[in-house]
Order: C-alpha cells, then structure tokens, then sequence
C-alpha cells in the first residue's frame, strides 16, 4: 500500500493535469470533442493503478478530502460570474431557446428514469443518465454522484457519473453536426460566405477589452468565492430538515449569483476572468482527483446498461433538436447552427456546442446570433434551470424515496 499525503495528492493530481493537457492538444480525436484534461489524464493514472494493484499487488491511496472544497468552490465561482446583464442580449432568441430547453430537461430525465426501469436499477441512476451528467456535466454529475453515495448508499454511482459525462461529450460532438446539416437540406438553408474572419465563427470575448487581471483581482475574486462556502454552507444547514432537501452547491451557487448582481450597486466589481480561472482550477483539480480514484471494476460492470441508456439519449435529444428546438426558433439558418449546438451542451458541455457551431460556420457562414445566445445559456442558465427540475424529480417518492 502506497499512502500519499496531500501534498504529495495535489503533486500527483497537478502531474495528471499537465499530462492530461499534452495529450488534449497531441491527439486529435481528443481535442475534436473538447474532452477535458482533467478526464483523460485522471482515467490513464486510474488504469495505471488498476494494473499496478492487480498484476504488482500494490495498491495507491490518495488523499481527497479537500474535494468537496473544490467542488463548492466551482459552483460559487460560477454564480459570482453569472451576469444577469447579458440575458438582454439575447433578446426573443435567447427565450425561444429556453423555453425550447425547460421541457426537454424533464424529457431527459423521464427517459433516463425509463430506462432505470427497463433495466432494474435504482431511479436515481436514471437521473445520472440524465440530465445531471448530459446538460450538467462532469461538475454536477461528481456533485450529485457524491450526494447520491452520501445519503443514498449507492455504489458505483461516482463511476456511472463521470464515465456518462464523458461519453455525452463525444456524442454530443458527434450528433450535432448531422443534425443541422439535415435540418439545412430539408429546408433548404444556405448562410452567407460573404465574412471576414471572425464575424460568426467563434463566441464572442465579453471580455475583450478588460484590464488584465492582477494579484489584487485574484484575492478578491478567491475572497468573494469563499463567501459563497461560508453563506452556502450556512443557509444548507438552516434548511437541513425542509420537506424538500436542496444540494449544498445549489446554495454557493446562489450566493454568488447575488454578490455578482446585487455588490454592483455597492461598489463590488469582480473580475469575471480571474474568477473563471479560479473556478476552472478548482473543478480540474475536483475531477482529476475524482478521475484518479475510480473504481474501473465498476466502469466495465456498468458498460452494458450505461451504453443502452446514453444510445437512447442521444436518439432522443437528436429528434428534440431537429423538430422542436429548430421550430421555435424561427426555422432559418441560425436556428439550424442552434440546433446542432443545442445537441453539444444537451448531450455534453457549452464547450461542445461552441465547437458545433464553429465547425457548421467555417463550412457555411456566420450565425451571430447563436454566438450570443448559446454561450449566456451554458454559462449559468442551464445550470439553475436542470438544478430546479432535478430538484423537483427527486423530492418524488418513486424517485428519491425508493
């Protein structure tokens, strides 16, 4: 038995991020459908210590329990960046979209818990086969994952999370671009090649010509996400006994929605960049450690039924997209390259559906408004939106109570 400590923990999980980056960047097929470093180098140091423990008889064991710290700390970063300011740039395409995205969120879960049926497993498997791992991703499938192990004892449920999340991204790279190349072939929609580079082609940088961040904006940022722990935790703990229990990470998330929108009138001016990195850090460092300690005994005996289900899934949202979400958004071409990115962050993460986007308008011109309103949903709508439904699903007797 081979006991790290955790500083010898962070140094490896650090180690598996740098290798986890080189092969991101290195190999194709990885960069194509934006699976994240952390993934990639987190499941090779885990089969590393598969093969070490079954065929050397040495086993490694790390030293995580600064996880749920990294976790909360994502979330929090993500309500403290969540500006509520650019829901108006979106205009009447931004609320067809959303109100294209609410029904397909309990959708998703209704046949994730179908298939949980069909298959025997508990239904709060079918909600990880849903839209916790698919619009969530692999931040609120760990935090599910854990709170599922936690109150639930449901085993191999970390395992089923991450390997979902990660599958949903490369289908959700797949699936997208046939989409809405049938969607322009059916009817007959063309863009305009008429560009110049940049105009359509990538999200636009709300950023752009922000002062670059300094010592002084980290430490303000880092202040103002540890709020969110202190004030989360607090109001998770007042709430504890409800008749409907809310995730601890809902609560951070919460807060900082409020210090973002609300510290304004204040004088509290964050910088949106350094705490994207913060948050981006702590979820890296979250899921490698997740990553680094799975069980793959688990992963294999969850293949099977976990394939079916995700095959499902992805039927399911591709038909959504192509007949619902293309309708209610005005049936043209932007709402063609919408489709396609409604499939990358319905099936995988916001990065996929920039990456959809992106590969439809280099091929057949710009779509400005996707760039607009794609991007504000993924940031942090689809966040509370599936927060709201799943809560709603598993305060259900059949669902959470079973």
């Amino acid at each position: 038995m081979i006991s790290l400590t955790p500083v010898q923990s962070l140094l490896a999980c650090c180690l598996v991020l740098v290798i986890g980056r080189v092969l991101t960047t290195r190999i194709g097929v990885l960069a194509r459908y934006s699976i994240p470093d952390p993934i990639v180098g987190g499941l090779l140091f885990a089969v590393l210590a598969y093969l070490l423990s079954t065929w050397g008889g040495v086993s490694v064991s790390l030293e995580t329990s600064i996880k749920p710290t990294l976790l909360l700390l994502f979330f929090g970063s993500i309500g403290l960046t969540a500006n509520l300011k650019l829901l108006a740039k979106g205009g009447p395409r931004l609320i067809a979209f959303l109100l294209a995205l609410i029904p397909f969120l309990v959708l998703q879960n209704a046949v994730g818990l179908g298939m949980a049926w069909l298959l025997d497993m508990h239904p709060l498997m079918g909600l990880l086969g849903g839209t916790i791992t698919l619009v969530g991703g692999h931040g609120t499938g760990a935090a599910y994952a854990t709170r599922f192990a936690d109150f639930n004892n449901i085993q191999d449920v970390m395992a089923l999370a991450m390997t979902s999340a990660t599958l949903g991204l490369v289908l959700g790279g797949v699936v997208g671009g046939p989409v809405a190349e049938w969607i322009m072939r059916r009817h007959k929609l063309a863009g305009s090649l008429d560009h110049v580079p940049g105009d359509g082609h990538e999200a636009p940088d709300l950023m752009e010509h922000a002062p670059a961040s300094t010592a002084g904006s980290y430490i303000v940022s880092l202040t103002a996400a540890l709020v969110c722990l202190v004030v989360g935790g607090y109001l998770a703990a007042l709430v504890e006994d409800a008749p409907v229990s809310l995730p601890n990470f809902l609560w951070c998330l919460a807060t900082g929605v409020l210090i973002r929108n609300g510290g304004e009138r204040l004088g509290l001016k964050l910088d949106d960049r350094a705490t994207e990195i913060i948050g981006t850090i702590s979820l890296s460092l979250f899921l490698g450690m997740t990553m680094m300690t799975l069980d793959l005994s688990s992963v294999a005996r969850l293949a099977g039924p976990l394939a079916l289900m995700l095959a499902v899934q992805t039927l399911a949202c591709a038909v959504y997209a192509a007949w619902v979400v293309f309708r209610m958004l005005k049936r043209d071409y932007e709402a063609a390259i919408m489709s396609a990115a409604f499939c990358g962050f319905a099936l995988g993460a916001t990065a996929t559906a920039i990456a959809n986007m992106q590969a439809l308008t280099r091929r057949h011109g710009p779509a400005p408004e996707a760039f607009i309103v794609v991007p504000v949903t993924g940031a942090f709508l689809v966040d509370i939106l599936n927060v709201i439904v799943l809560t709603s699903l598993i305060s259900l007797p059949f669902v959470g109570g079973m």
